[in-house]
Parts: C-alpha cells; sequence; structure tokens
C-alpha cells in the first residue's frame, strides 16, 4: 500500500516538528522525525512509503498537491502544529478532493489534544491517530489492506457517517529498538541538507533515544499528549550503531542532535552509552538535550564520548516559578550545575520561558540577571506559548489570560512566536517586549561578542555555522531594537 507523509505548507522555513512550532529567528528547521519513524516502520513491512516536507523544500501548496497526486497514496498522513491548524486541516481537506478514495488522518500533539475539535474543522478528513502513531499508522494500513473495519485500530479518532467515534488509548511502544534507524530513512527519502539547528554544526542529523519523560513540566506538551510521562530508552548499543552507521553512510554530516525531552534521566544508562561510544571508536560530535542537574562524573563522560553541547531549560531564576511549573529544579541547584558543566569542558545552550504562572517584572529582571551571570555560550528567551493538552494552557483558559482561542494567533505575521497570554501583572506585549530586549542585551553584550569572536577564530565549523544563522538572527534582532 502506497503511504504518504506530509509536513504540509504554510509559512517559508516553518519548524512543524519543534516543540513549540514556529519560524525561527536563527533558521532552524527541524527534520520530520515522527514521520520518518513511522515512515521507516512501514516500509520494514511491506509498504511503499514517500515523505515531502514542504516547508524544507520550499514546495508551494499547488507544487505539493501535485507532487501527491503523482504519488497517488492509499493513505495521506498529515501532520500538524497548533498554529498552522487551521491551514492544515485545509491542505489535507485538498488532498481529499484531489484523491477522494484517499484516507486522510492528522497526526500531533494538537490533534491529539483535540481529536474531535480537530476533525470538525473539515469534514473531509477521515481521522485523526493520537499519540505515539507509528503502529497506528501500521495497523490502519493493514485494516484498509483487509477492508476491514477500524473499532480494532487503538489510537485513532475516525469518522463514521455523522459520528466520531475515539477507539482506546495505544500502549506505547516499549522496545525502541525495535524501531528502525532514522537516520536511515532520512539517507533514503530527505536531503539532510534541508534541515539547520543553529546550535549545531552543519549538517546535522537528529535523532531520539528515548521517548517519554519522567519530569513533570506543567507548560511542555510532548509527554502530555505524545509519549507519556514515562521515559523509555533505547539501548547503548542501539545508540552506538546508529551513531557508526552515521559516520558510515552519511559522511557528511558534523553532528548528532539527540534531541529526545531529557537525554539523561537514567545517568548509569548515559555513562554506559558514553563508555561504549568511546570503546567503538565513534568521532562525530554530538548535541543532548538535559536537565540541569547532571553530575559532574556524567558530563565529564560525555565530554569523553564526544558531547560539545548541552540544551537546557532553566526557564526562571525564580524559584517560586520553578515549583509553579513542577520543574524539579531550584536556582541554587542549576548555578551548580553550570559550574559542573563548565569543570567537564561541555558548552552549553540556556533556554528561558518569560510569562509563566507568578511572573512579575522583577521575576523575569531575575531571569535576566541569572542568565548573564551563567553565561552560557549562547541562550534564548521566548515568550510562553500555550498549547492544549498542558497544565499551562488550562490555567490560562480558566483564569481569562488567554486574549484569544484563534490558534493562528499564536504566531506573528512573519511567523514568530507569539504571545496570547495577559496576566494582571504582564501583558501578552510585555512579555514579547521584554524576551527582544533580553536577546539584545545577550547578543550585543560585551562578552558575549568577545567569546564568539574567539571562537570563530580558533574553528572553521564554527564560522560555517554562525554565519549561517546570524543572517536571519540579525534581522530580528535589528528590527526588535
Amino acid at each position: 500500500m502506497k503511504v504518504l507523509f506530509l509536513n504540509p505548507p504554510f509559512l517559508p522555513m516553518y519548524s512543524r516538528f519543534s516543540r513549540s512550532p514556529a519560524v525561527t529567528r536563527s533558521g532552524t528547521i527541524y527534520y520530520p522525525i515522527w514521520h520518518a519513524y513511522a515512515a521507516g516502520l512501514l516500509e520494514d513491512r511491506g509498504h511503499t512509503v514517500k515523505i515531502v516536507d514542504a516547508p524544507a523544500e520550499g514546495l508551494t501548496r499547488g507544487e505539493t498537491l501535485k507532487a501527491i497526486n503523482v504519488f497517488s497514496p492509499a493513505i495521506a498522513v498529515v501532520y500538524t502544529g497548533t498554529p498552522s491548524i487551521y491551514n492544515d486541516c485545509s491542505v489535507a481537506g485538498e488532498i481529499k478532493d484531489l484523491l477522494p478514495s484517499c484516507f486522510v488522518v492528522l497526526t500531533g500533539p494538537h490533534v491529539s489534544a483535540l481529536p474531535e475539535e480537530s476533525l470538525s474543522l473539515d469534514r473531509r478528513i477521515n481521522a485523526v491517530a493520537r499519540g505515539e502513531y507509528d503502529l497506528t499508522i501500521a495497523e490502519l494500513a493493514d485494516r484498509l489492506m483487509e477492508n476491514g473495519g477500524l473499532d480494532s485500530v487503538n489510537g485513532l479518532t475516525y469518522r463514521a457517517g455523522e459520528t466520531i467515534i475515539s477507539n482506546p488509548e495505544r500502549a506505547f511502544i516499549e522496545d525502541l529498538d525495535s524501531l528502525p534507524f532514522v537516520s536511515k530513512v532520512y539517507k533514503k527519502h530527505l536531503n539532510i541538507r534541508n534541515y539547520f539547528y543553529a546550535h549545531c554544526r552543519y549538517p546535522v542529523v537528529s535523532i531520539f533515544t528515548s521517548r517519554g519523560c519522567n519530569a513533570r513540566c506543567s507548560y511542555c506538551v510532548y509527554p502530555e499528549k505524545m509519549f507519556g510521562r514515562r521515559q523509555r530508552q533505547r539501548s547503548p548499543e542501539s545508540i552506538v550503531s546508529e551513531f557508526e552507521y552515521i559516520e558510515r553512510e552519511l559522511p557528511g554530516v558534523r553532528e548528532v542532535l539527540i534531541d529526545d525531552d531529557t537525554f539523561s534521566f537514567n545517568e548509569r544508562h548515559t555513562i554506559e552509552f558514553s563508555e561504549l561510544m568511546i570503546k567503538r571508536g565513534v568521532k562525530v560530535p554530538w548535541t543532548v538535550e538535559c536537565r540541569a542537574n547532571l553530575s559532574l562524573e556524567t558530563m565529564r563522560a560525555m565530554k569523553r564520548a564526544g558531547c560539545r553541547l548541552i540544551v537546557v531549560g532553566f526557564e526562571s531564576a525564580d524559584d517560586g516559578i520553578l515549583r509553579n511549573i513542577k520543574k524539579g529544579l531550584t536556582v541554587e541547584r542549576m548555578r551548580a550545575f553550570v559550574k559542573d558543566a563548565r569543570k567537564a569542558g561541555v558548552m552549553l545552550h540556556s533556554c528561558f520561558m518569560a510569562g509563566n504562572p507568578g511572573e512579575t517584572k522583577d521575576t523575569l529582571l531575575k531571569s535576566l540577571a541569572f542568565a548573564r551571570e551563567i553565561n552560557a555560550d549562547t541562550c534564548q528567551f521566548f515568550p510562553l506559548m500555550v498549547y492544549p493538552g498542558t497544565e499551562t494552557y488550562e490555567w490560562a483558559r480558566r483564569n481569562g489570560y488567554l486574549e484569544t482561542t484563534d490558534f493562528s494567533n499564536w504566531l506573528t505575521i512573519d511567523g514568530l512566536h507569539n504571545c496570547v497570554v495577559s496576566t494582571p501583572a504582564l501583558s501578552s506585549k510585555d512579555l514579547v517586549r521584554f524576551c527582544g530586549r533580553a536577546r539584545r542585551e545577550y547578543y550585543l553584550g560585551p562578552r558575549y561578542l568577545a567569546r564568539k569572536l574567539l571562537r570563530v577564530l580558533r574553528s572553521p565549523e564554527e564560522m560555517k555555522k554562525t554565519v549561517k544563522s546570524a543572517r536571519v538572527f540579525a534581522k530580528y534582532l535589528l528590527r526588535e531594537g
């Protein structure tokens, strides 16, 4: 059976597969990673698959539909995002008009949180595959090939005449080693040079080594609506074998991004992986996303194994806000983590969020002061983005802090992150203005510029990465000024 996996056209360089979908100031564009995993699984089971990534390939709606018509799939799997949901449903409906016999199914965290509402946006769409959808799409293909009923396909919400039926939740995949290497799917179906992460060397390959997250952060939609609140990990052997595959089959790759929600909850697993990387002689550098509570021992092991940079969500420098968002960390613990990261010789990319419950002008300034104190190698500030299915979205809705429920307003006209949350203490405009100020003060400050100049002079790779992202980023910094 022919199965299409579509990242639909929207705005140029729109990163729909980001945890917070938008056009980025740095030019970052994410791999369609969940589509790639599902496509690889279906291909292993004998289906013919095609991945069309319209934003990365620069395809218009017309060009996208033409490519789909030529492929003529029996199933079209369309990934969606909260800010682009109306556009995404419209494109999905047009596929149905073009190919009436095609079964059109939506995926992604937004439709997983609001499956019935999403189907009501366009009656031409057949179904939503909720949450982790690899096996849901595989079973759907089996049922359609057999002309069987859909009531046994767990994780599926589907249209049956005038009725919308939601089947039971699907159990999560426990044996992640059984899934194909996503890098193999990239090699066959995508052009890796279409993808760019500002904090990584270019070209980069993005993989996952686990699914689910043990943390309870109130703002994060992936654990809540996609992969669960329990981390499931690939074995160190599986992960290292994929690194070896990348080195062998994708020799142009300069870095691997391990994009797990939290890579190192199990520090023993992290050390075992690091030791195996060293034993097997893997040389490609890697970047990883971690919480700010790693031990010095673990970070030293990671560094020896090739870890170049850790992406860390600090979010705030106020302990009250950290408690409110269930971060499970304190400012002092985060400060100690930064000192240990420096001792280990690992670079840091720090992330801060403005507008969480309890935020005031004073707490914003505390976060900016903390960001400058820890002096991470790179830093980002975003206004609070609330997504259906999260506790933070419900907090904003329940208290009347949402300025609108029109999801198209989640982005600016340029596709940048917008803020639609105003509290008695801070308006949405206050939060957006603060983030612009914080970025300017950080990236135009003498400490950052001096450090960046030294790195650029020492490393051709750093020069290449900096020039590529700075072209886009400088435009927004100047505009915000």
